[in-house]
C-alpha cells in the first residue's frame, strides 16, 4: 500500500469526505482492521479563498507548492489535491514534487467514460466553469464536452459555494436552486452533472437525484486508493 498525501482543507467539509471515503474503501478492499497509509497537511482557507477572489493565482500556486512539499517530505507517494478550483495550479505543484498528483478531472472522466457520457454539465465555482483549465483537460484528454449554466446561474451556484457549503451550512432554497439548475443543463443536453466542488454534493447527494451526478470528492478519494492499492506500478 502507497502512502497517500492530502492536501485538504479547501474546505475542510469536503476534507473530511476525502479522508472517510479513502479509509472506507481501504478497508472494503482488504478487510479486517485495515486503514489507508495518509499524510494530511490542510491549509487555512480563508486566506487561499481572498487569493482567488482577487485573481491571484501565482500566490496560491506558491501556497500549495509550499504544501505539497511538505507532504512528500512526510512520507507521501503521491498526492491528492482535495479541491476542483486549485487544480487551476496543478503544473505549479506538480513542478515543486517529485511524487504524482493524481489529477481530480481524470478521475472524473475515466468514471463518466465507463457511463458513456460524452456532454456533461459543469458545476463549480465561477473559476472552475468559466475558466479553461478543468473543462480543456476533459476535452482534450478525453473529448468528453462541458455544457455550464447561464452567466444568472453560475453566479448562484458561485456564491451558494462560498457563503453556505463552505462555511458548512445547507440551505433548502439553495438545494431547489441547484436542482433547477441540474435539470437545465440535463434540458441542453447534458446526460450527466459534475458536481465540480467537493462540497456541493453535501448539498445535492447523487443518490437523491433522477438525472447521473458525479461526486468528485468520492471520485477522487476512491481513484487515490485504487493507486495506492496498484501492484506493479
Amino acid at each position: 500500500m502507497r502512502t497517500i498525501g492530502v492536501l485538504g482543507g479547501m474546505s475542510w467539509e469536503s476534507t473530511v469526505t476525502y479522508y472517510r471515503v479513502i479509509n472506507e474503501a481501504v478497508k472494503k478492499r482488504l478487510g479486517g482492521w485495515h486503514s489507508a497509509r495518509m499524510v494530511l497537511y490542510s491549509v487555512d482557507f480563508e486566506e487561499i479563498q481572498i487569493l482567488q477572489h482577487k485573481d491571484d493565482w501565482p500566490a496560491t500556486a506558491a501556497i500549495l507548492q509550499a504544501a505539497a512539499r511538505r507532504l512528500e517530505a512526510a512520507g507521501a507517494e503521491g498526492l491528492v489535491l482535495a479541491t476542483n478550483t486549485m487544480h487551476k495550479v496543478a503544473p505549479e505543484i506538480e513542478a515543486a514534487i517529485s511524487i504524482p498528483l493524481l489529477h481530480i478531472a481524470d478521475a472524473a472522466a475515466r468514471r463518466l467514460g465507463e457511463g458513456g457520457h460524452e456532454t456533461i454539465g459543469l458545476l463549480g465555482t465561477r473559476f472552475t466553469m468559466e475558466q479553461d483549465f478543468y473543462a480543456a483537460r476533459l476535452r482534450a484528454k478525453f473529448g468528453i464536452r462541458t455544457l455550464i449554466p447561464s452567466a444568472n446561474d453560475r453566479e448562484i451556484v458561485h456564491r451558494v459555494i462560498y457563503q453556505e457549503l463552505c462555511l458548512g451550512r445547507t440551505e433548502d432554497a439553495s438545494r431547489q436552486e441547484y436542482q433547477r439548475i441540474i435539470h437545465g443543463l440535463h434540458d441542453r443536453g447534458a446526460s450527466a452533472v459534475i458536481l465540480g466542488c467537493t462540497e456541493i454534493a453535501l448539498l445535492v447527494p447523487p443518490e437523491t437525484s433522477s438525472i447521473p451526478l458525479l461526486d468528485t470528492a468520492r471520485v477522487h478519494a476512491e481513484y487515490a486508493v485504487e493507486w495506492s492499492l496498484a501492484e506493479g506500478e
